[in-house]
């Protein structure tokens, strides 16, 4: 590992800092404590409770908890009808679950490119991708940022196709002032401990649509129903229930969900200590020509899971590894997101290859990720500046 240690100097960090980490308090320990000694571990109370505290919190009519936000995805694929024989638009600068989720269902994903500035999909590569097999778009709100929502449902209602929005990165953003989360046909969430509010593991979907919850509902456990008016072959016995269509065991626990349910609480504060450590990034930056800030369109009021630090490779005499191995040795340790899905030697098995989608594929290249948490103080934030500031003046031309 390279150090920098300019002028036989330091670096700007002894004690590391990871680029997410989760934040735990004693209400959200006390939360799943109480859980633990209860009657109920799973199909309890706690998941109720959740899913009305998510439906708050997003504006959501319906809401299903998952075991994580994969989950999530292969729910909503099921529910919006994804077969075999159907094409799903997608992103590829996103996690593989996103794409992953069509090929569970039998289709066949496909790759728009993304907007080389917001780095979210682009409506236009998302029209341009549209074909007689198209049945869904998955848009992914990369980063925290709300995705170009009302270009996007336009395209959708015109083509008839269904909006899962992707909102693995984005609890807490408003889209013209409505929380994400009430405005695709479907929305999933992702809870994993680097995101905003966490439940270990997790994942939901909501909806506004009753028909599309009630296909969520038993497409996460098991297809399986207490219901008499959904059974083919309803009785009165109190131990009967029926599988009445086909599902997974996608459930959450309750003690997941009690801690998920105290982070809620603390969303407001989470999200706008991130929006005040972005500030200090974007404006520290900004004003350095060889590093490009990414931008946020204006209907986007955005929680930000990820600081996208990209540098122009034009301006500079390293390339993204030597520039990722510097800021590690000042103690700074970021992370890549993502490399282009159809990149992955998996889906070049299934006859994808490089040159889909260019504008994706450079960003790639340029950028990686840095420390965004609830618990980084001003002092921390000053560090992982002085350290980029420090990489950019040793490799800048």
């Amino acid at each position: 590992m390279e150090k920098l240690a300019i002028e036989g100097g330091s670096p700007v960090r002894e004690t590391p800092l990871s680029y997410g980490k989760q934040y735990i308090d004693d209400a959200d320990i006390q939360a799943v404590v109480e859980t633990l000694k209860s009657d109920h571990l799973t199909c309890g109370p706690r998941i109720t409770q959740l899913e009305q505290r998510l439906c708050e919190v997003t504006g959501a009519k319906y809401c299903v908890a998952v075991s994580n936000g994969t989950a999530a995805l292969h729910i909503a694929a099921m529910a919006a009808g994804i077969e075999e024989g159907d094409e799903v638009i997608t992103t590829p600068i996103t996690f593989a679950a996103s794409a992953n989720c069509a090929l569970y269902c039998g289709a066949r994903p496909v790759f728009a490119d993304i907007n080389p500035e917001t780095y979210n999909i682009d409506p236009a590569s998302i029209e341009a991708h549209i074909t007689e097999n198209t049945k869904a778009v998955v848009a992914v709100d990369f980063t925290g940022q709300a995705v170009e929502l009302d270009a996007i449902r336009a395209i959708c209602k015109r083509h008839s196709l269904i909006l899962i929005e992707d909102a693995a990165h984005s609890i807490g953003t408003k889209y013209n002032g409505q929380p994400v989360g009430n405005i695709a046909d479907l929305t999933t969430f992702s809870f994993h401990p680097v995101k905003t509010v966490t439940s270990g593991e997790g994942g939901a979907v909501t909806t506004n649509s009753k028909a599309l919850y009630n296909k969520l509902v038993l497409a996460h456990s098991h297809g399986i129903t207490r219901d008499p008016g959904l059974m083919a072959h309803p009785t009165d016995d109190p131990w009967y229930n029926e599988q009445v269509g086909y599902g997974f065991n996608y459930r959450m626990t309750d003690f997941q969900a009690a801690l998920l349910t105290s982070q809620l609480d603390k969303l407001e504060e989470f999200s706008k200590r991130r929006k005040e450590i972005v500030a200090m990034y974007d404006n520290a930056f900004s004003r350095i020509p060889q590093l490009q800030v990414q931008r946020e369109i204006p209907e986007s009021n955005t929680t930000r899971h990820l600081y996208i630090l990209r540098f122009r490779r034009e301006q500079m005499n390293c390339d993204r590894r030597q520039f990722f191995d510097a800021l590690h040795a000042e103690g700074i340790h970021s992370q890549v997101h993502y490399l282009p899905v159809y990149w992955h030697s998996y889906y070049e098995s299934l006859g994808y290859r490089k040159g889909l989608c260019p504008n994706a594929e450079k960003y790639y290249t340029e950028v990686m990720s840095l420390p965004l948490y609830y618990s980084l103080s001003d002092g921390d934030v000053r560090d992982v500046i002085h350290a980029v500031e420090k990489v950019v003046e040793r490799y800048k031309k």
